[in-house]
């Protein structure tokens, strides 16, 4: 079921329910999703404008991308719910021989190497989205710059609560290098995040003051 397509009133039914998924890292994409729609109305708001002509174009370039992120963070958003079933699928599998031992124990690491893989494409995509939302900030319309900003917020509590997500599924890993790989991936990116939203924001506030 892919529950972007439901109400918004149901999918928060869904994620306030007593299920386990869809949870943070379905959450965490929704988060991202919106921070890219965000960036795609900026655009728009852009685009055609006297004022701005001279970035339209520009604009309409990074408008095909943020469209791109939102779709793939919406389609993240199913993606992350249906890595915690194939984990909760693993963990029922048989276990009486040394044999089924063995193909449980393989299944389940299989599983949570995807439930780690997820949230990282989440990282992605809000990491790109969070570029792209820098350059709006300081070229688009300014009359939705707070819009920009809470872009930048709701990204980093995107890629934020994403890596939450990697790291609840590391511990439990045999592959230690895929492991510390994932978890250097993670920490990159979070600091990059991080440090564009803390430079942008300090500069819409500042603008928005004035």
């Amino acid at each position: 079921m892919i529950l972007l397509k439901e109400p918004i009133n149901s999918i928060l039914a869904e994620v306030a329910s007593a299920s386990p998924a869809p949870g943070g890292g379905s959450v965490s994409a929704l988060a991202g999703a919106n921070g890219a729609a965000l960036i795609s109305m900026v655009c728009r708001l852009t685009i055609g404008k006297k004022k701005y002509l001279a970035v339209s174009e520009e604009m309409e370039q990074i408008l095909v991308k943020s469209e791109e992120l939102r779709g793939q963070l919406a389609y993240l958003f199913t993606e992350d719910s249906n890595a915690f079933d194939g984990i909760k699928d693993a963990r029922t599998l048989p276990k009486e021989t040394p044999e089924q031992i063995d193909a449980r124990k393989q299944a389940i690491e299989a599983a949570t190497k995807v439930a780690i893989q997820v949230p990282l494409k989440t990282m992605r995509a809000c990491a790109n989205a969070i570029r792209l939302a820098a350059v709006v900030a300081e070229k688009g319309n300014a009359t939705a710059l707070s819009d920009v900003g809470v872009a930048a917020l709701v990204l980093e509590a995107g890629a934020h609560g994403a890596r939450l997500n990697v790291l609840i599924n590391l511990g439990g890993l045999v592959d230690r290098a895929f492991a510390d790989s994932c978890l250097a991936e993670a920490d990159a990116m979070m600091a990059q995040v991080c440090g564009i939203k803390e430079r942008m924001l300090s500069d819409i506030e500042e603008r928005l003051q004035q």
